[in-house]
Formats: C-alpha cells, structure tokens, sequence
C-alpha cells in the first residue's frame, strides 16, 4: 500500500474537506477513548510470539532491559500497542508512520553536510499508517517516562497536551506551506533555539547549547574509541560478551562478507558507493542494540580507508516485518530492510549519508548506517520539569514535519482544526493508555518473577556469536557458551 499522496488534481479546498469528512466519521473527541477489548492478547504472549525467529540465548537481556521501569517496557512493546490502536476505528489520513514514536526514538544527529538536525531517528517499524497512532505513541511515552522520571504528576499529564499542540500547530504551518518549502524545511539548532527564546526559556537554551557539545562529541572516533583496541599493531573489536565481541572469520565468512558489502553500496547515491569503495574491512563484530530489538542480529563492521587513522564503523542491523503491517496493509517494498531506509528516507529531512540496506545469504535483511554520526537523545531522568516541556514541543513539532512530507498536511490540518478538543483527546487517550501499560507491565514482571520470562542477572556465561559456513557454502549464525554451539538458524 503506498503512502497517499495529494491528488494533483484536487484543489485545496477539496483537500480541506477530505481532513473535515474524516472528521465527522471519526470525531476528535474519540482519539482519546481507549479501553482494552474483551479478547485483547496476552502482552507476554504478544511479545513472545515476536521472538520466535531471534537469537534466543540473547533474549534474556531484552527482558532484563524491559524490566527496568514501566517506560523501559513501553520502548520494548510496540506490538503491544499498536495492537490495542488498530482495535478502533482510524482517521483513514495517512502518513510514513514511524510505528515507534516514542520519546527516545527523537532527538539531534549529524545530517550529510556536517549541520545538527533534530528529527525522529529510528525507523525499524516505519510503515503506513494512519497519523494519529504516532501521536498517540510519543503522548503516553511522555506522561510514563516524567512519571518514571519522578516528576510531579501535573507536569507529567500536561506533557501529551504539549505534543498534540505542537503537533497540530506544525501541521498549521505546513499546510499553508509550498509542498517544495515543506520538503525543505528541517529543524536545525538554530531553529530550536529560537523556539527556546520564544517562549523565554534560559533554561531551555542552555540545554540546547549543551545537548549539541554532546552530540559533537559523539564522531565516528568516539565510536572507534569505544567498541575497538589495538592488539599487536591491528585494531579490532572489543571482546565483551554478550553485549560486543569481536568475529573470528575465516576467509570463506570474509569472501561472503565483502560480497554482502558490494550489494550494499549499490544501493548508495554513486557520490557515497564511490567515497565507501577507498575503505575496506579490516574487522567484523556483533553488538546487542537497543531495547526491543535485542535478538536481532547487528552486527559491525570496521573500515579503514587511507591509513591506520581513517576509520569508520558500519552497523548492519537486521529488519523484520514492521509492527504495522498486519493491521494496515503489507510494505510496498522488496524487503524489510528496503522498507526501513526507505521510510526513513520519506520521513527524515535529512538523512545518514551511508543509510542503505542489503540481503543476507541466509535470506535475512539488514539495514546499514554508520554509528555514532553525532547522534545524541537527552537523558529524561536529568531533565527539568521546564527542560522536559519544551522538549515534548519539540518532539511534536518535528513529528508533524515528518507526517508531512509523505501524507496530506492540508486534510490532516483540517482534520486537527484550530480548537484544543485534538490536545485534550491525546491527554485523555495518554492517561488511559498508560495505565493499561502500568497493567501490562505488573504482568510481565511477574511472568518473570514466576520464571516464566528469563532475564539476564549477571555477565556470567557469556553468550558470544559466531559465524560458521555450512556444507552447503552458506553462513550460519550461531551462538557458543563453554563451547558448544548451539546455531540459531
């Protein structure tokens, strides 16, 4: 299903009333109401089913990763969720939908000219969708991370009201935009700190300030520093089990790989296949990453180009069929990982120079960025109550520039209308939800205090993953623990 563009031949005024029907059959009073239906599925089943096809010795740090806090386990549950959105009635407006907007999924990177953005920046479950179920996402992700956060509950149930109104106020704006103008636009840090200054926060723009030196700090050598040593003369990946280690690959894996690195810089703009074609390989590793995506292969991969000195790390994370698909319609694209580079594509103003996608011998799909390009999202639990209030406008405001790039902003501008009834709906659907993910998460925790769900309680026993080629020539992902191998595909 692609995404709907604005009908060339429609004017504004008819788009105006397409936002306007959509509203009279689905009212915005009733984007708030949410109650769990009678047959609504088991959350630990829900996310059980989602690990059938992962690395299963892994599983047990995705849980003590979800376990954390009531947040921690609402970043790790967008099946849950979006389960529970697809049960009512949508608005039938359309975007790219990110499928994973929560708070922690947005924040400042590096665009290919060497600016500072702030964007959504994770893309595994991008799909079609209807644009209120990001909305609804990043709302409740606000209220239960200032609310994890210890934050006074007033400010924590303002906080959706502040992202729906920033949402629809960016929607406004767009509306009356040129569709050229609207592609353009991005949110650089000049533009947020004008935005801090608007709304006379001193406090808000010394974080700014502060929150871009950390996101300069965060280069491609910071990332060498972190996840490589030098050993006699060659560096390579830090040996840290399960979380880092380092491939030892024999020259069939190494002949396997530098094919899988070919078929990825073909899907590069000629500019980057060429700059990426004076690196080479000199070391390959796996990293556990994220909080739902534990389980998921990602592996890295360390380039050197001209010297000992030029270096850069590759992260090829696996894809999977988006959270989305079964309740909207399935990807228009060849494979998961086309679909995550291409949503990002859609969404993003601008995006990682080396963003591209490849498919594994093994028939898995990864997509590849580099790590760590000055990419920085703020610590919530160091956030003042002002600080963490205008970081929700921010959230909101780029939300809506995303949505707006791929689906109609003039329908969905009408639909939002000038009122507030929009903000008070997503505050309602926010407090509604996050109680039944408090539910959800007493549930879980005690299907893991039962032994039910196995989490990981210490570094001990190591589980490393390795890399085999089978009889039949092709590469075999597996795990090893004292040494014995048990393969996982």
């Amino acid at each position: 299903m692609s995404v709907p563009r604005p009908v060339r031949d429609l004017s504004v005024s008819q788009r105006v009333e397409i936002g306007r029907a959509a509203r009279s059959a689905r009212p915005r009073t009733s984007l708030g109401e949410y109650s769990p239906t009678p047959d609504r599925s088991d959350p630990v089943q829900v996310l059980a089913a989602q690990e059938q096809q992962r690395v299963t010795d892994l599983l047990p740090v995705r849980h003590a990763r979800m376990a954390q806090s009531p947040f921690a386990f609402l970043r790790g549950s967008a099946a849950v969720m979006v389960a529970d959105q697809a049960a009512s009635p949508s608005t039938g407006l359309l975007v790219q939908a990110c499928g994973d907007a929560h708070l922690a999924n947005l924040g400042i990177f590096a665009a290919p000219d060497r600016g500072l953005v702030f964007d959504v920046n994770d893309f595994d479950e991008t799909n079609p969708g209807p644009f209120e179920w990001d909305v609804q996402r990043l709302a409740t992700s606000f209220l239960i991370a200032a609310a994890d956060a210890g934050h006074r509950s007033k400010v924590a149930r303002e906080l959706p009201r502040v992202v729906a109104r920033a949402y629809r106020d960016g929607m406004t704006a767009f509306a009356a935009m040129s569709d050229l103008d609207a592609y353009y636009f991005r949110i650089d840090t000049m533009t947020l700190r004008r935005w801090a200054r608007e709304v006379n926060s001193r406090v808000g723009v010394q974080a700014l300030k502060r929150s871009e030196r950390e996101a300069m700090a965060r280069t491609r050598w910071s990332a060498v520093n972190k996840l490589t040593v030098v050993e006699n003369g060659s560096r390579r990946f830090r040996d840290s089990p399960p979380l880092l280690n380092s491939l030892s690959a024999n020259d069939q894996v190494w002949d396997q790989l530098y094919a899988m690195y070919e078929a990825y810089r073909s899907t590069l703009l000629v500019d980057r296949s060429d700059l990426l074609a004076r690196y080479r390989p000199v070391d390959l590793g796996h990293k556990v990453v994220g909080v739902g995506s534990v389980g998921l292969l990602a592996f890295v991969l360390l380039l050197q180009g001209r010297d000992e000195d030029d270096l850069l790390v590759l992260q090829f994370k696996e894809a999977v069929p988006s959270v989305l698909e079964p309740f909207t319609a399935p990807t228009q694209w060849a494979s998961p990982g086309e679909r995550v580079v291409s949503g990002q594509r859609l969404m993003q103003a601008a995006t990682d120079a080396f963003l591209g996608w490849v498919e594994g011998p093994s028939g898995r799909s990864y997509y590849v960025r580099q790590v760590r390009d000055m990419k920085w999202s703020p610590e919530i639990t160091q956030m003042t109550a002002e600080g963490l209030v205008a970081f929700a406008g921010m959230c909101g405001a780029a939300l809506a520039r995303a949505h707006a790039r791929s689906g109609d902003s003039v329908a969905i501008a009408a639909y939002l209308g000038q009122s507030d009834r929009f903000e008070e709906a997503i505050a309602s659907f926010a407090r509604a939800y996050a109680a039944q993910t408090y539910t959800d998460f007493s549930r879980y925790t005690s299907a893991i205090s039962s032994g039910a769900v196995s989490v990981a309680e210490n570094r001990e026993d190591p589980v490393r993953i390795v890399v085999r080629i089978g009889d039949d020539g092709s590469p075999r992902i597996e795990t090893e623990r004292h040494g014995a191998d048990t393969p996982t595909t």
